[in-house]
């Protein structure tokens, strides 16, 4: 992999990963329209570079959200440790509960699954259903729950629906904010708790992916160029949605999703 295929993925998977649109349809398919899969070099290297991009943005979720994860870390030890109750220790827990149950089946099923569903086709008709249902259920929920008054049950619905995110095309912030919002959740505050909920595992990848890291010159521009460009989107996101909904999201998703449709058929 060189340089500029390291840079152009890392800029991808910044935008694409905190954005309601799947990072792992756009990691899958931009190397496919490029051509760039057609090299067993690249794709040896991709396998774990892929994981290296996620550890970009999860970076600048943990320093955006930095104060947040202070106070939860800091709320959960002594609602345990000193039986002293608060927002932050009770949210804490509510992350912790909502990230077991996603994360091993998420586990499993990409296991055993693996890369099976990354064809084209998949992909593309991933983007366009999910990208139709966020529009419907975006439109039609009440927008009147804070992120302040989230519950466990609604955080452990949002925890479990992670396990579809094993499918490219549906995306994890996509299915975790559509279900919240199916709920009732603003929009702000279910982009904000699914940005803290991602926390965890992709941690727990990077994690286990961290023996097949390459630290090359282009591994390091592309944690970089994600790192950078996913502070700006996070900003970007918890702005426009104070006051703009997910329509602009899901009509991209049904475009790309197409166009994915178009170039596959006419190769």
């Amino acid at each position: 992999m060189n340089i500029i295929q390291a840079l152009i993925l890392g800029v991808i998977q910044g935008l694409t990963e905190l954005l309601p649109i799947s990072s792992s349809a756009h990691l899958a398919i931009i190397p496919w329209m490029f051509g760039w899969t057609n090299s067993e070099i690249f794709k040896l290297d991709f396998e774990a570079f892929d994981v290296a991009l996620h550890f970009g943005t999860l970076l600048a979720i943990v320093i955006f959200f930095a104060k947040d994860w202070i106070a939860l870390i800091k709320g959960g030890y002594k609602q345990v440790i000193k039986k002293e109750k608060s927002f932050e220790g009770k949210m804490f827990w509510y992350l912790v509960v909502a990230t077991i149950p996603g994360g091993i089946i998420g586990f499993v099923l990409d296991k055993f699954v693996g890369n099976k569903l990354e064809t084209p086709i998949i992909i593309a008709l991933a983007l366009i259903v999910m990208g139709i249902i966020l529009y419907i259920v975006d439109k039609k929920a009440k927008s009147n729950i804070e992120y302040e008054n989230m519950t466990l049950k609604q955080t452990f619905l949002i925890g479990l629906s992670q396990c579809l995110a094993f499918i490219p095309g549906v995306s994890r912030s996509g299915i975790t904010m559509t279900t919240g919002r199916l709920m009732g959740i603003k929009r702000e505050s279910v982009a904000k708790y699914s940005f803290l909920l991602s926390t965890p595992i992709v941690f727990a990848a990077t994690v286990l992916k961290f023996k097949d890291f390459v630290f090359s010159i282009p591994f390091f521009i592309g944690v970089f160029a994600s790192f950078i460009v996913g502070i700006f989107v996070i900003q970007f996101l918890l702005q426009y949605l104070r006051k703009g909904n997910f329509k602009i999201f899901a009509i991209y998703r049904i475009i790309f999703g197409i166009i994915i449709i178009v170039r596959f058929l006419t190769m």
